[in-house]
């Protein structure tokens, strides 16, 4: 049996314990590891399932190992906090030399985000390197570049997580910018041309269905406009319910949804934003959610970076043509940014629309996306800059959107990646001060939390910093991977 069609293989198993909620977290379920083979536990279940007495829960407690518990970090003693965050790289390292259930094995050791996520995550694994990278740990950073290298060439990209049900989609492509992390530490070029192929192959995964793509249409993660101009958006291969979240899907499918409803919620989920009113029609219910029909300004940067990144190591390794071939697409792609993306007016960069040929209402932090890459020009980086002051800065750190919609990358959550973002954002530029802001705001906030808690949070409220934030399909989570990478790295700065 393929391990990655485990849970249709227990379809009906997993349908019945996922709408009765016997667990608190629709997570629990996609995590526990089979005792038995799975055709087995799948027969006993249709034999047994109507007898009087049967009890779900006790026959999926007999029959699976619940192995990958929640992380719950505990101390007997109050540490300092740099010092907490030392022993936690320790205590969220995890290995999977095997794979179980719907665990993918990965060659190398490797750090999990923390609470109920406790396997290899795609993005926040570059802000964890920030942290290490800070540690000194450089084998634990060189451990994840091979993990995704590895996910690359077994699967052709790097899902959003290693487990089985996310072999449909990605998440924020950050491989090029893990190398630049690894280079940093080495002063190494090698490091590039080591993993070329596997930096073309996840080009190649973003890019493809290019030939034959028509103006003004969209294939997979690929748009072309009515211009001729090629953009990316994200995207998912399935439309069905995440079995990760299948109840709550399955529900907010009842109120009026496009047919695409589920592929439009798990492209969001590739976006690394689930949720936000930034993927909403009318910014406010996830059942007008059209992430599908959306060029996402934050893709398009870390694209061009992917692009520039293979420019420059085909030039390492003497490939004209594809030197040639590479420095154009980046190009192309930067002059795209800026015309589809850049809102004069509104002092904001925003996410396109691809139906209506308009620029998205949304205002996000996703803004700081061409200036972290150097692709503003002065007086665009100046408005955003204000924008970022006016509306986006608070006591506790930026805010993602300045929108409340309940969904928790919405106002008044503020995230590590973008007080990081934020941060390089405004001293590439030359606005120290606001930079230094964006670091005070929100480490005091991480401090202050931590010091109340004993815990470093998935995510902060921004506005009001005498509480912990909240909003999403699950409670905020302690741990955490990019809280600490990006706390570390900012207090070293």
């Amino acid at each position: 049996m393929s391990n990655q069609l485990y849970i249709q293989n227990i379809q009906s198993l997993f349908d019945d314990v996922q709408r009765s909620q016997i667990f608190e977290d629709q997570k629990t379920m996609t995590d526990v590891v089979p005792l038995f083979p799975v055709s087995e536990i799948h027969s006993k279940y249709e034999n047994e399932k109507n007898n009087n007495g049967f009890d779900l829960k006790s026959f999926v407690l007999s029959n699976f190992d619940f192995l990958e518990a929640k992380i719950n970090i505990e101390r007997a003693e109050h540490l300092p906090i740099n010092q907490h965050i030392e022993k936690l790289w320790d205590e969220l390292t995890r290995s999977a030399p095997e794979e179980k259930g719907t665990l993918l094995k990965l060659p190398k050791p490797y750090i999990v985000p923390g609470g109920r996520f406790n396997e290899f995550f795609y993005w926040d694994s570059y802000y964890v390197m920030l942290g290490l990278q800070t540690s000194g740990r450089f084998e634990m950073m060189e451990n994840i570049v091979e993990n995704c290298s590895y996910l690359i060439q077994t699967f052709g990209f790097i899902p959003n997580a290693s487990r089985t049900h996310f072999l449909s989609r990605s998440q924020p492509p950050y491989f090029s910018l893990m190398l630049d992390l690894l280079a940093e530490n080495t002063n190494d070029g090698e490091i590039y041309s080591k993993y070329y192929d596997s930096l073309e192959k996840e080009y190649h995964f973003w890019m493809y269905g290019e030939s034959g793509l028509e103006n003004d249409s969209a294939y997979k993660r690929l748009i072309k406009t009515k211009n001729g101009n090629l953009l990316n958006r994200y995207y998912d291969e399935e439309n069905t319910p995440r079995p990760e979240s299948y109840l709550i899907d399955i529900e907010d499918y009842k109120a009026p949804a496009g047919e695409d409803f589920y592929r439009n919620v798990r492209a969001a989920c590739e976006s690394g934003w689930d949720f936000s009113s930034r993927w909403f029609a009318d910014e406010n219910s996830i059942q007008t959610i059209q992430t599908l029909d959306i060029a996402q300004v934050d893709l398009n940067c870390l694209l061009w970076h992917l692009e520039k990144t293979l420019e420059k190591t085909s030039q390492l390794k003497n490939l004209v043509e594809k030197t040639e071939y590479y420095a154009e697409r980046a190009e192309n792609r930067k002059k795209a940014i800026d015309h589809y993306f850049w809102d004069e007016k509104g002092k904001i960069y925003r996410d396109y629309h691809i139906k209506n040929h308009q620029k998205t209402s949304s205002e996000s932090i996703a803004t700081l996306y061409p200036l972290f890459f150097k692709l503003s020009n002065v007086d665009q980086a100046k408005a955003v800059s204000d924008t970022i002051s006016e509306k986006f800065l608070y006591q506790g750190g930026l805010v993602t959107t300045t929108k409340e919609s309940g969904q928790q990358w919405d106002f008044p959550n503020a995230w590590a990646p973008y007080q990081w973002l934020g941060f390089i954002s405004m001293k590439n530029y030359g606005f120290n001060d606001l930079a230094e802001k964006i670091k005070y705001n929100w480490c005091s906030n991480v401090e202050r939390v931590y010091n109340n808690t004993g815990k470093l949070m998935e995510k902060y409220n921004a506005p009001d910093t005498e509480t912990i934030a909240g909003g999403g399909e699950y409670p905020n989570q302690d741990g955490f991977g990019w809280t600490n990478g990006v706390y570390q790295k900012l207090k070293q700065n």
